[in-house]
């Protein structure tokens, strides 16, 4: 195989592993297929394997590397090749916003309402000599004398 040849094949198999791993371990699928079908999987085997996207990468990424090359050690290491690059992809990506239920809050429980209490004093005076010189010697809610 021609060397430029080989390398775009690489790529495109590389995201196309990285496509199908990440739909297959991580998204619902249209119309929620995806995830109904990681569901009847259940805890066994298979199912531990559609959880894991490194797992699940190296079984994307057999026939892939078949895309990439027909010689067996070429298509072991082209194998291998692609689903560490599927997993470095992976990386490369923003961590995945985990969705938690909120607790029950008991009735009259009030530990998650902000504390009405103002931390710091209230606002200096224009007459105070600190208030002029923190605000560039200009108070707070006074015109700028300069305009």
């Amino acid at each position: 195989m021609v060397e430029p040849e080989f390398w775009i094949r690489f790529v495109l198999a590389s995201l196309a592993t990285w496509r199908v791993t990440h739909l297959l371990a991580q998204e619902d699928g249209p119309a929620d297929l995806i995830v109904r079908f990681r569901a009847r999987l259940g805890n066994g085997l298979a199912g531990s394997l559609m959880d894991c996207f490194q797992c699940l990468s190296l079984w994307i990424a057999a026939p892939a590397a078949l895309f990439v090359t027909r010689h067996l050690i070429d298509w072991m290491f082209t194998w291998l090749a692609l689903s560490g690059a599927a997993c470095l992809l992976e990386r490369l990506g923003p961590e995945p916003v985990e969705i938690q239920p909120m607790s029950e809050t008991i009735e009259g429980d009030t530990s998650h309402v902000l504390r009405s209490e103002t931390i710091g004093a209230a606002e200096p005076h224009a007459g105070n000599s600190l208030a002029s010189s923190q605000a560039g010697g200009q108070s707070y809610g006074e015109p700028d004398s300069e305009s």
